[in-house]
């Protein structure tokens, strides 16, 4: 028997039930493996009274400190932090968090082999300091801004590298990830690329038409995924779809920028053609996909985005600049467009030539399938087994 931990500092809860879906799919399926014991540790940021009566911290207040989410059991410890101010201290405040869950399960006889943190910034770090501690091998997997954000960051950097040199296994979503850890002097005989899953029974080409009438859209359609923050660069693909007559924008995602999103298309004199819809429930997003003649992402970095993989599954192409592992995903013309400029004017010129001329939704599919969750399981639990061995 396989008993692993899952150290994740996103994972859906029932306030967030989007937030790390990504990490909820794999883990479901290790954990569904007939050799494998696991249990995730879901530490919930949360400042000191009085902050913690802001709306945002007020909800999470709420979460139970430990549940069963899907037939996994998860530990929800409190992690104090300061908001903006203690991103350098946040992996010594995670190690705080977690500790004495994994000292509980110990005692009642949980004894892991293995600690497989999902993020390399605070997970990495903190994975290091307790796997020492408990005495078990950990493995930290490389997603994207941890790597080219937090690992370039000061008080976080030298962090990152620690925990990278002494990680018995690392992981990353693509080679170009992979590559960009190596360039900051991290082993790569010890990093293994390992590619995201998509549920290809769920996501799945559709009646474009149809699909589009079910949502109450006629002409165009393009769709863009993502937090609303400045990185995902959806104002790029509002001021493209401006210059893109009867076409219609649907933005799923929520975040801080909403406002300033708002008061974009309305300038532009497109409100009545861009939706920005929030947070948008995971099982929703394949009839949105399929509805959709174009993904568009102009994100300035990306490991390697669930959205490219699952926009593909449902035959839908994608426009995406060429950041990381854009050229890994949209590895085909059919695929999609890769961009060198990260312009409204480039992301309008590449929309209108799929709209012009789109592709089978067949030969787009294509495209997606090598991204199963069963070989993304599998190598996982190779890779963990080898390391508790």
């Amino acid at each position: 028997m396989l008993r692993v931990v899952t150290l994740s500092t996103l994972f859906p809860n029932p306030v967030q039930p989007n937030f790390g879906v990504f990490v909820e799919n794999q883990t479901l399926r290790l954990a569904a493996c007939d050799d494998v014991e696991l249990r995730v540790v879901n530490p919930i940021p949360m400042p000191l009274p009085p902050l913690d009566r802001l709306p945002h911290y007020a909800k999470l207040r709420t979460l139970p400190l430990q549940d069963v989410w899907k037939g996994v059991p998860v530990a929800r410890p409190r992690m104090r932090v300061i908001p903006r101010l203690s991103a350098p201290l946040n992996p010594a405040l995670l190690v705080r968090a977690a500790r004495p869950v994994l000292r509980r399960w110990r005692e009642e006889g949980f004894r892991f082999d293995v600690i497989d943190a999902q993020f390399f910034f605070p997970d990495g770090p903190a994975a290091r300091v307790l796997a020492a501690e408990f005495g078990v091998p950990f493995s930290v997997k490389a997603r994207g801004a941890d790597i080219h954000y937090w690992g370039n960051r000061a008080g976080c950097r030298g962090q990152v590298r620690r925990a990278a040199a002494e990680a018995h296994g690392m992981l990353a979503v693509a080679a170009s990830l992979r590559r960009d850890m190596i360039g900051m002097g991290m082993d790569g005989e010890r990093i293994a690329v390992h590619y995201t899953g998509v549920d290809l029974e769920r996501f799945r080409p559709q009646d474009r038409v149809a699909a589009k009438a079910r949502l109450g859209i006629a002409g165009p359609l393009v769709i863009s995924l993502g937090a609303l923050i400045p990185r995902k660069g959806h104002d790029i693909v509002i001021e493209a779809v401006a210059d893109i007559p009867g076409a219609t924008l649907l933005v799923a995602g929520d975040g801080p920028d909403r406002a300033k999103l708002q008061a974009l298309a309305e300038s532009r004199g497109v409100a009545d053609r861009v939706r920005l819809l929030g947070s948008v429930p995971h099982a929703e997003l394949p009839a949105m996909l399929a509805a959709a003649d174009v993904m568009a992402l102009a994100s300035a970095s990306e490991g390697l985005a669930n959205a490219w993989i699952e926009a593909m599954a449902c035959g839908t192409p994608v426009v995406t600049p060429e950041v990381d592992g854009a050229a890994e995903a949209v590895d085909r013309p059919a695929a999609g467009r890769l961009l060198r400029q990260r312009t409204p004017a480039a992301f309008a010129a590449a929309i209108r030539e799929i709209l012009a001329d789109p592709p089978a939704q067949a030969a787009v599919r294509e495209s997606a399938e090598r991204f199963n969750w069963r070989h993304n399981t599998e190598q996982l639990h190779r890779h963990l087994h080898k390391l508790a061995g």
